[in-house]
């Protein structure tokens, strides 16, 4: 992994973004001594499963257990409305 700070990537932002995209690199860029972001190669053609694996990251814990009470709830389908009609 790459760690550089925000500032030198752009100024190397297209040689970076090559190392990320053809030889799988990933990049931590700091500012002001914090980590602001992680820069993943894009995974092509995946599936859903592997499109989705790093979403336990990125999303809190409840997040999952309210989406899965939500999703057992009946729900009464309201009559469709259009959001621009005043």
């Amino acid at each position: 992994m790459i760690i550089m700070s925000v500032t030198d990537f752009s100024r190397n932002m297209k040689s970076i973004l090559n190392k990320i995209e053809y030889q799988g690199e990933e990049v931590l860029l700091i500012r002001n001594k914090k980590k602001v972001v992680k820069l993943v190669p894009q995974i092509s053609g995946g599936t859903a499963l592997e499109v989705f694996s790093d979403l336990y990251r990125t999303l809190p814990d409840i997040a999952g257990e309210t989406w899965l009470a939500d999703s057992r709830t009946p729900q009464t389908i309201r009559e469709t409305r259009d959001p621009w009609d005043t």
